[in-house]
């Protein structure tokens, strides 16, 4: 038996936690690149965060992420940091604004272009020098970046959605104050919280599974399943639960992988734009039931487990799994593939790229590119 695992050098987590803040930045750093939203609540959001950083003596440059940060937004920013002499980088938002704090604090330290280190379509080289001080705050409930080693980056001109990812990129602190969260929109508290669960279910069932990341994995799933209705009603117990279950969800996907879900959702996004955790809220119960249609004894068998923990039926097969999670997609009206502008036709294309997605290859069972047409076509 041999694993790996790695996480954020400090993880601190409770209601209220925000609060530390300050404390915890003026010990990593003078000078701060704030990267956060540009929408309206994360400007309401950021207005204490940078008083607090202010009062603790921090000298605070802004820069706002519009949508999901690009590879043209990552040159910029990297240049917006050096020139701000900056030392630490705070990130404040969801997981497209996290990976964007990831991806500055690692370019600023790192000569080149984005392209020289992103996969797929770039070079691919690694990262040579460790990122800056990064302390990320998540403001939703579902990527878990706040504890990954890797950003991704939409590049216009192939249409994709990849890559930066070193274990230099891990951050430095992890602060996770589920008060973040409270009124997020429903149709986002619910894309994200699903968004979650597949960062649960995925590395339970993954080729990499190991005994740490599996223990994780079986805590998650069942808050998860429990708490994400309630949550999109902005209860508070439930806001707590998702943040928790989010944390549990990175921990468990930077260490044993994702799957198919997110092999195909990073084609999806970045040629359509369609938001990341709605696609792979859509996708979520056809690729389990694929990879069942092909599952060997052990990969039923956590298959079997995971419908344990979503239902909390000692006895619910894999079957019962699969519907649990498309009533809960349901319930929750997440729109379908179609409402993105994806059609029959591009399907095609989206599962040859899907197929060379790094997510891909932790997938229990190979899925060849019929069969993953197959499953975007059900979505």
């Amino acid at each position: 038996m041999e694993f790996e695992f790695a996480t954020a050098q400090r993880i601190v987590f409770g209601s209220g936690s925000v609060a530390r803040l300050g404390a915890l930045a003026g010990e990593l750093g003078h000078r701060v690149l704030l990267v956060r939203s540009a929408t309206e609540r994360a400007s309401r959001s950021a207005a204490p965060i940078s008083a607090q950083l202010a009062a603790a003596g921090l000298e605070v440059t802004t820069l706002t992420v519009t949508g999901e940060p690009t590879v043209a937004w990552a040159r910029v920013a990297a240049q917006t940091a050096r020139a701000a002499d900056c030392d630490l980088v705070v990130g404040l938002g969801g997981g497209s604004v996290l990976d964007g704090g990831k991806a500055v604090a690692a370019l600023v330290v790192n000569s080149g272009d984005p392209l020289d280190y992103l996969e797929v379509i770039g070079a691919g080289r690694p990262l040579v020098a460790p990122s800056l001080p990064y302390l990320a705050l998540p403001t939703t409930a579902g990527t878990g970046s706040e504890v990954t080693r890797n950003a991704v980056l939409a590049c216009e001109d192939h249409g994709v959605k990849v890559s930066l990812r070193s274990a230099y990129m891990l951050p430095t602190v992890a602060l996770v104050d589920p008060e973040l969260t409270w009124g997020l929109p429903a149709d986002v508290t619910a894309s994200t919280g699903l968004d979650a669960l597949t960062q649960l279910i995925e590395p339970l069932v993954s080729r990499r599974a190991q005994p740490l990341t599996d223990a994780i994995c079986r805590d998650g799933i069942p808050r998860a399943a429990r708490h994400l209705r309630a949550a999109c009603t902005d209860d508070p117990v439930a806001r707590e639960q998702m943040a928790l279950a989010s944390l549990l969800g990175g921990l468990a996907l930077a260490n044993a992988g994702l799957g198919a879900v997110h092999g195909l959702a990073a084609p999806l996004g970045g040629r359509f734009g369609a938001p990341h955790g709605a696609v792979c809220a859509t996708l979520l119960p056809h690729v389990m039931a694929a990879n069942l249609r092909l599952a060997d004894e052990q990969t039923r068998t956590r298959y079997d487990e995971v419908a344990r923990l979503l239902t909390g039926s000692p006895s619910a097969t894999a079957a019962e799994g699969v519907a649990c999670v498309a009533a809960l997609v349901a319930d929750l009206g997440v729109p379908r593939l179609s409402t993105w502008g994806i059609g029959a036709d591009d399907l095609p294309a989206m599962a040859e790229a899907g197929l060379a997605a790094s997510s891909m290859k932790a997938n229990p069972v190979s899925l060849d590119a019929a069969a993953l047409v197959e499953v975007m076509a059900r979505a």
